[in-house]
């Protein structure tokens, strides 16, 4: 008889322990990265709001937003109502014999929010998984004819093969197999776009790109699209008959000031938007992709194409439920609001910052509860840094790296704050709070950043990289 482990075993199980059974079972290399932070060095009791409470008592202001997942923070009283209404009743998750109110009341609620006919939604589990499904829908809307796609080359549509060939991230620096014919096109460059377009024309004259994708606010690189130049772009689509789809995983539900960041311009409508994250409240694994009726019309509209593209998932009960829940409190609390109160907060306290330490911190950018500090400068120190820790020999990025991550690890370790840096371009410090932290919460942060700068960059190095050096990255 095998030996297993209930949930309350879990509960019971040290820090080493964990440690232990990841080492075994889930990543080595995970473990020494967690633990490179501090974070992985403790356990979590539970969460509330921002903030993280740990076993020994103590708690952490939670900086991150869970990557685009928090919105709501951690366990929201309303979300984890609904759900907690949805166990007790014993309603059904799943059986595609029946219809669903849940998926039909989701569906009506997001054509209801969104601009122009997007109308048609589909609910996958990960945002990878939408962005696939967006672009097997362009895909088979042309009827297989057109066999070219256009990224950009700063992206982040997922891990998948699909799509994470679409993917232009330092995150990916292995080549795995992906879609053919992937054109690389510059972030916000609309000529290079419409150049890319006339690059691909086949002999006849005919256009051979099936999809454009788009972020139209890029969370890893902080960087946008202007209006004009998204303009441009459905312009450039409708003419050619390309599908302009929207990457808004990261930036929807109110993380930038609206309720979608491509929203802020009007008259502005893709054929397809992709979201996820905060869509589950902080509580459900799920995505979705709405996209105009006529699309969706043309593209699987008939009985034979009913269940060309279908997941076992897909409208999961609790899942839809919770997502019903999360994105009547976004519009209800007005998140957008919220996200803009928290940008008239930190922009001029991170703008302050940079001025008082400009040795340390070369800019700050964002919008929302969206903002990245770009550290840079630091002593000679870090010549020498790149050969003694593994992992960072050959990055030609290394000396922000290691600012970046010294910053992170001393905020985490003398004044509770977790905070994360992106991995793409320019590695900056991220600041994504929840859109339900407080004012006061917001300035605890800032001054525990400004003391962490104090420290100097010098004497934040060198405990950071003695500590590191000759781990295993």
């Amino acid at each position: 008889m095998p030996k297993l482990m209930s949930v309350e075993d879990c509960e019971e199980l040290s820090t080493k322990q964990v440690h232990d059974l990841y080492r075994r079972y889930v990543s080595r290399s995970q473990v020494s990265l967690m633990n490179s932070f501090g974070f992985g060095r403790e356990l979590v009791e539970r969460a509330e709001g921002p903030w993280i409470y740990m076993r020994d008592g103590t708690r952490v202001l939670d900086l991150s937003g869970g990557v685009g997942v928090l919105n709501h923070g951690h366990n929201h009283p309303r979300v984890l109502a609904a759900r907690e209404r949805f166990a007790r009743e014993r309603r059904m998750e799943v059986h595609k014999a029946f219809f669903s109110p849940y998926v039909a009341a989701l569906s009506h609620n997001i054509a209801e929010l969104l601009p122009g006919d997007l109308a048609i939604s589909y609910f996958p589990n990960s945002g990878a998984e939408a962005n696939e499904g967006a672009i097997k829908m362009a895909y088979k809307y042309h009827g297989g004819r057109r066999n070219t796609i256009l990224r950009a080359d700063i992206s982040f549509h997922g891990k998948t093969l699909g799509a994470g060939s679409l993917t232009g991230s330092a995150e990916n620096h292995f080549q795995f197999p992906g879609l053919p014919n992937a054109v690389v096109y510059p972030y916000g460059d609309v000529e290079a776009v419409r150049a890319a377009v006339e690059a691909t024309r086949k002999p006849d004259g005919k256009c051979d790109v099936y999809a454009l994708m788009v972020e139209p606010f890029s969370a890893s690189s902080l960087r946008s699209w202007s209006g004009p130049a998204l303009t441009e772009l459905r312009r450039l689509c409708t003419a050619e008959d390309i599908v302009l789809i929207f990457d808004e995983i990261y930036t929807g539900w109110g993380k930038t000031g609206t309720l979608f960041h491509f929203m802020r311009h009007e008259g502005l409508v893709p054929d397809i938007l992709v979201y996820s994250k905060s869509l589950g409240g902080g509580k459900a694994s799920i995505s979705g992709y709405t996209a105009r009726e006529p699309l969706f019309r043309k593209a699987y509209d008939r009985l034979s194409d009913v269940i060309l593209h279908s997941t076992t998932y897909y409208g999961f009960g609790e899942e839809t439920a919770t997502a019903i829940e999360a994105v009547n409190v976004v519009v209800e609390d007005d998140y957008p609001a919220r996200a803009r109160a928290i940008e008239a907060i930190l922009t001029p306290g991170l703008e302050r910052i940079r001025k008082a330490y400009p040795e340390a911190v070369e800019r700050t950018t964002g919008v929302g509860a969206l903002h990245g500090v770009f550290l840079g400068g630091g002593p000679k120190l870090l010549d020498l840094a790149g050969k003694l820790v593994p992992g960072f020999t050959k990055d030609p990025r290394f000396r922000t790296k290691l600012i970046t991550l010294s910053v992170i690890a001393h905020l985490y370790r003398e004044h509770r704050v977790m905070t994360y840096y992106s991995p793409n371009v320019e590695n900056p410090l991220m600041v994504a709070p929840t859109l339900v932290i407080e004012p006061a919460e917001i300035e605890y942060f800032l001054t525990a950043l400004e003391e962490t700068l104090a420290v100097g960059l010098r004497r934040l190095l060198t405990g950071f990289i003695r500590e590191k050096a000759g781990a295993a990255w």
